[in-house]
């Protein structure tokens, strides 16, 4: 070897020596909380890829270990529905949930969940990103202290399981079906009484008559909540959420006072997660239908014309008089239903 290279390699190795004590204590660990309006153990929402759990693992692994993020399942440190109010004042970092699930606090927060009739996966993913989606949805959030986060989406869900044959608009008078958000108003104009109650409730108010129906996801997700032991029919399409939309909310200060490097990894993590529930939602669908069909003779039922026009009316009532809430609620209104005709 040549004076000159043992000289050169030496440098470098010296370098190598002395600058990464300094890099090392240049980075700062953060140790944060994640709330959920799900359980601990929730399946999709809560544990296995596209998780909540995934999410933070996700955080994990880009920070190099920088991020640490304790999760928390409903109830485990505040109730299901107190993350909205938890995050906006600080009390925790992070909330995983739908953003419909916060229409009590904030009116416009729906339209960033699902839109009956709206758009799927692909549509309100361009919305968000490059149609002014998610620059509105930071505008009803800013307000609450809160930063929205695009973190997964179950794409178009089914129609819902029911205790009876759906074969006339008429047959959901008196009908109590847990589904929430716009979907649970659109049905209310058909004479349905919506009700909404968190997962891990849904199955003993199903199996003790308590309500007649509910919806939840598709098959892949409704096959572990096992609600074909209590009711039968299987119903699809859904309209209610052609692309329901999963959320992280973090604290504004917080979110403020990170470096652009440690934003940058929240951002991305989020992003691929948004598409890796979508993606396994996609692989499993057909393979859980099949064992639901097959193996737990759930009988499935598709929505007839007359059904799917009422409801169809019915939603236009429905996205009238949410139009006339706030101006915000008629801007965002709008520009949904703008991007779903360009979209579409």
């Amino acid at each position: 070897m040549k004076r000159r290279d043992v000289l050169t390699s030496g440098l470098a190795l010296a370098a190598g020596t002395v600058a990464a004590p300094a890099v090392v204590k240049a980075q700062t660990t953060f140790s944060w909380k994640m709330t959920s309006f799900y359980g601990p153990n929730a399946f999709f929402y809560s544990t296995g890829p596209g998780s909540a759990k995934d999410l933070i693992k996700r955080i994990d692994d880009m920070s190099s270990g920088r991020l640490k993020i304790q999760f928390y399942g409903a109830g485990e440190l505040i109730p299901a529905a107190a993350g909205f109010d938890a995050v906006s004042s600080g009390t925790v970092e992070m909330n995983y949930a739908n953003s419909y699930f916060w229409t009590g606090k904030t009116f416009a927060g729906q339209y960033f969940c699902a839109v009956p009739f709206g758009m799927n996966f692909v549509g309100l993913n361009g919305w968000m990103y490059d149609g002014g989606g998610l620059e509105l949805w930071r505008e009803v959030y800013d307000k609450f202290n809160l930063v929205p986060f695009l973190c997964g989406n179950t794409g178009v869900q089914m129609g819902g399981w029911f205790n009876k044959e759906i074969e006339s608009p008429d047959d959901f008078k008196g009908l109590k079906m847990r589904i929430p958000g716009d979907g649970g108003d659109v049905l209310a104009k058909l004479g349905a009484s919506p009700v909404s109650l968190p997962g891990g409730q849904i199955y003993e108010n199903l199996v003790s008559g308590a309500i007649d129906a509910t919806e939840w996801v598709g098959p892949f997700n409704d096959y572990f909540m096992k609600f074909y032991e209590a009711a039968k029919y299987y119903y699809w399409p859904g309209m209610h959420e052609p692309g329901s939309q999963l959320t992280m909310g973090m604290n504004a200060s917080w979110w403020g006072g990170l470096s652009p490097t440690i934003q940058a990894i929240i951002v991305a993590a989020a992003a691929e997660e948004n598409a890796k529930t979508m993606a396994e939602t996609n692989a499993n669908n057909g393979e859980y239908l099949k064992k639901l069909t097959t193996e737990h003779g759930v009988q499935l039922r598709e929505f007839n014309d007359d059904v799917y026009d009422a409801m169809g009316d019915a939603a236009q009532e429905v996205f009238e008089s949410a139009r006339s809430h706030s101006e915000l609620s008629a801007r965002i209104y709008d520009s949904v239903a703008a991007a779903r005709q360009d979209v579409g």
